[in-house]
């Protein structure tokens, strides 16, 4: 049904001239039906314009204006301006009559309703929603959705406020989509964009809405758990400072005591040995600023 009525986008409206032909034609038409029924007021005689035969209006000129009048009202009535992005979707009695996307001056029905579509490239940034990190710990997150409406008919008659559609859609797809938060694996937030972004669209597109992209724009963890996860990250820095500084005085006492051995500075037996690596490794570590 859509399909069809999409290939007929336009059959429900002619160039705008023909209403205003129409309109002319219909002011014309009560102008001389009034000059018909001898009604022409001072102003026309002034102009010269002879005077009309009939003395009154009768049931001919009372038909002759209202078949003026309305050829004037649905001629003027009908006109409308189409824009760039914007289209008409027109119905009656509860049914899809076709889509207006023209642009110009417009003659369209006056008779048949017809509503506003933006069909224009749209952002939309959502507001904080709840999501989680490959962990399992809650975050928040502020995706940018870029879409537009496609299908208008499947659009305005299928989804009441598209805005409200994509959040839905959103939200569900952040409960199946783990994200990464700042500071987290390079192209984690991509990568979770990329897979929003294919959830996000696969449900929009039966109701004619397209989804060219949904990224995550501001990653954080929520306030309940951003604390532990803080202490988390601050005890796991600060044990691989210690296992590289470790690592490194290991490193510094194991050649010095190889260069005093190889040298011949020193003999050490297995007890002096273990002294001297005690000693070396107490002074590594004071001088570092390492606590023993």
């Amino acid at each position: 049904g859509s399909t069809r009525a999409g290939r007929s986008a336009s059959s429900g409206s002619v160039s705008g001239a023909a209403g205003l032909f129409a309109g002319a034609c219909g002011l014309t038409g009560a102008l001389v039906t009034t000059w018909w029924a001898g009604l022409l007021p001072p102003a026309g005689r002034a102009l010269g314009l002879p005077a009309g035969t009939g003395s009154g209006l009768g049931l001919a000129h009372w038909a002759a204006y209202a078949g003026s009048g309305l050829l004037g009202a649905a001629g003027f009535g009908g006109l409308t301006r189409g824009r760039a992005g914007r289209a008409w979707v027109l119905g009656l009695f509860g049914r899809y009559r076709g889509t207006v996307r023209r642009t110009g001056l417009l003659w369209v029905n006056p008779l048949v309703p017809r509503r506003r579509v933006d069909v224009r490239l749209r952002h939309w940034r959502s507001e904080a929603m709840p999501a989680v990190d490959p962990d399992g710990m809650a975050l928040r997150v502020v995706v940018l959705v870029v879409w537009r409406v496609r299908d208008t008919a499947r659009a305005l008659l299928g989804v009441d406020d598209h805005e409200t559609y994509l959040r839905a859609c959103v939200e569900a797809a952040l409960a199946r989509v783990p994200v990464e938060p700042a500071g987290g694996a390079r192209g984690g937030t991509t990568a979770a964009g990329d897979a929003l972004t294919r959830l996000v669209a696969e449900e929009t597109a039966p109701v004619g809405v397209e989804v060219f992209s949904v990224q995550p724009v501001r990653v954080e963890y929520a306030p309940e758990v951003a604390a532990a996860v803080h202490r988390r990250r601050i005890a796991a820095l600060d044990a691989r400072q210690r296992a590289s500084l470790l690592g490194s005085v290991v490193d510094s006492v194991e050649d010095t005591v190889t260069r005093l051995t190889t040298r011949g500075l020193v003999e050490l037996d297995d007890y002096d040995r273990k002294v001297l690596v005690r000693d070396l490794t107490v002074a590594f570590c004071s001088g570092r600023g390492e606590p023993v």
